[in-house]
């Protein structure tokens, strides 16, 4: 059984690390959870893996109108749903829960499980702000199995 390597990038609001890149390279997919910044962002990401990416509060313009609110992806047998603020999240109105749930907004990266269910926060993977560290991470998918590795960047 294959693994599925799975970046997970936020709140990069314009600024695209190396370090970034170097950390999502080999990955098979690659998720953006908002605050974007800049549609060149995107494009740099999808020179290494198709990327699926949704719309945070700081994305305007012609450029981020496209994007959706959240969005819903397949990663081998998991389903990953994401969504830039989680606070926004009605999983009461799924029709299919996802394994996972991948979000931003806070810049504060985290990991949890609540009732079965895998949070995701990569943190801020842009400019540094609230004092908190750059970074975004990595997840694999195996079956149905999920697992997370967080990556720090440099500041």
């Amino acid at each position: 059984m294959r693994s599925i390597r799975v970046g997970l990038i936020s709140d990069t609001h314009g600024l695209l690390r190396p370090e970034a890149l170097h950390a999502l390279a080999g990955c098979d997919r690659i998720v953006h959870a908002g605050d974007i910044g800049a549609p060149r962002v995107l494009e740099a990401l999808a020179r290494i893996a198709p990327v699926s990416a949704v719309r945070g509060n700081n994305d305007r313009g012609d450029w981020a109108a496209s994007l959706p609110e959240s969005a819903s992806l397949r990663a081998g047998a998991a389903t990953i749903l994401v969504i830039h603020e989680l606070a926004r999240l009605d999983l009461a109105t799924l029709a299919d829960p996802p394994r996972a749930v991948v979000f931003g907004h806070s810049h504060r990266p985290s990991v949890e499980t609540r009732d079965g269910l895998l949070f995701v926060n990569p943190g801020s993977a842009g400019p540094r702000r609230f004092g908190l560290p750059a970074s975004l991470a990595r997840m694999t998918v195996r079956g149905g199995e999920l697992s997370v590795e967080m990556v720090s960047l440099s500041a």
